[in-house]
């Protein structure tokens, strides 16, 4: 098998191709480059490794298209963490109302929902895909955008990755072939739903070229509980969600999340939007003390005082069960919890089950795996990109997209700041072509 980083080119099976610019992926970060580099009147060719393009988006898309959201800038901006000013820059070339005017432009009207989220009016990611391939290939002006499918890319020729004389290595049905590029967008996602595309194959490729890439690490995922959950739990709530609860996750210093909501017992822990808003926190202390505890308060909008009244309620010669059911409305999979995690004596005390109904602790001893993750943190860092998004010590080379390191939580924030990047990347392409 050749060795794509000696200097022998390996034989082609197909015609190699000449571009302008490359843009290795087709999700959204990619289509946006291809988008601005198309406005701009410069040729571009988007290659990708599936059959089509915007995969991974489509199925963003499966239950309603939370394109972005409406909430205010200073607001919307913390929502990346550490990566705040990173992103806020990014945001200032193409921020939520910017791109739902660009949804609108395509003909795609958008909409707020009452949780302030930005969705298509007919919830769906295929007529919005197919609106911008239809202006991406067919221009008022200028090259429309060519796409090739089925274009595995696994590196360059030689060492000299940035320079004009270096060829782009893609696999393809029909044999391998090379394409020479004045310069190169990489928007190829992070690690999370391999099947879709976004496998991280690209991680070692970067880092035989000295690129520092942070491990990809899975984000807005679900957990496995320590000691797992007893097969009677499991068999019997597994899929079942805990609605109207909340959760807290605290630190030496205080409570660093306190959330309401609602998520999902699996077989084997949690998952669901509630656990997804604090899987950064959980993630990040599994890895550092190898475990993490949620305190689950079963009836938020009640006082402790009154759940512990309300337990201490003679209940005659009604159940513990029928009690909980009668007096504070806990049935189903709610109190199969409180008999789950606590002990038979701690049941039958009413001060310790009290305490339990608003704080029973839930402690989380792994993350799922990152293929099952909604997304991924880790990445390429900022620090080694310039502020056009170009690596520095790959002249002419950009990245976009997931494949940057930082994450943010669901709720629009994903999706706009892989535009947002892919915005930013193909502005500093035209900005190099022009100064090359």
């Amino acid at each position: 098998m050749t060795e794509l980083n000696s200097s022998a080119a390996p034989v082609s099976a197909l015609p190699p191709l000449t571009v302008d610019v490359a843009i290795i992926g087709g999700g959204p970060a990619g289509l946006m480059a291809a988008q601005v580099l198309c406005d701009a009147g410069v040729a571009a060719h988007v290659f990708d490794a599936m059959p089509s393009v915007g995969r991974k988006f489509l199925l963003a898309g499966k239950g309603g298209l939370n394109l972005t959201h409406s909430e205010g800038a200073d607001t919307f901006a913390g929502r990346y963490g550490a990566r705040r000013s990173a992103i806020e820059s990014l945001l200032a070339g193409l921020d939520a109302t910017g791109l739902r005017a660009w949804a609108e432009s395509l003909g795609v009207e958008t909409f707020v929902g009452s949780s302030g989220r930005v969705f298509p009016v007919d919830m769906k990611a295929a007529p919005l895909l197919r609106a911008w391939l239809h202006r991406l290939r067919h221009p008022a002006e200028g090259h429309g955008v060519q796409f090739h499918m089925r274009h595995r890319w696994t590196g360059w020729t030689d060492a000299a990755a940035g320079q004009a004389t270096s060829a782009l290595v893609f696999e393809t049905p029909s044999g391998q072939r090379l394409v020479h590029a004045r310069a190169v967008v990489l928007a190829l996602g992070g690690g999370s739903w391999a099947r879709l595309g976004s496998n991280g194959a690209w991680v070692p490729l970067l880092a035989a070229k000295g690129v520092a890439v942070a491990p990809l690490l899975p984000a807005n995922c679900g957990f496995d509980v320590q000691g797992g959950w007893t097969p009677f739990f499991s068999d019997k709530f597994a899929g079942q969600p805990f609605k109207s609860v909340a959760i807290s996750v605290s630190h030496a210093n205080g409570v660093a999340f306190q959330r309401k909501g609602e998520f999902v017992a699996t077989a084997t822990g949690v998952e669901g939007s509630l656990i997804y808003a604090a899987s950064a926190l959980l993630r990040d202390d599994i890895l550092r003390t190898g475990s993490a505890t949620i305190h689950l308060d079963l009836l938020p909008d009640m006082s402790a005082e009154k759940v512990l009244a309300e337990v201490r309620h003679p209940r005659g010669t009604r159940s513990l069960s029928s009690h909980l059911k009668s007096r504070l409305h806990l049935e189903g999979i709610k109190a199969a919890m409180l008999y789950e995690r606590l002990g038979k004596e701690a049941v039958n005390d009413p001060v310790q089950l009290a305490a339990a109904i608003k704080a029973l602790p839930i402690t989380l001893q792994a993350a799922r795996p990152i293929d099952e993750a909604i997304s991924t943190a880790g990445g390429v860092l900022f620090e080694v990109l310039t502020p056009q998004l170009m690596l520095e010590q790959l002249p002419g080379v950009f990245c976009a997209g997931e494949m940057l390191d930082w994450e943010a939580p669901t709720g629009g924030y994903l999706l706009q700041a892989c535009f947002a990047s892919g915005k930013a990347a193909g502005q500093g392409v035209v900005e190099y072509l022009r100064s090359a």
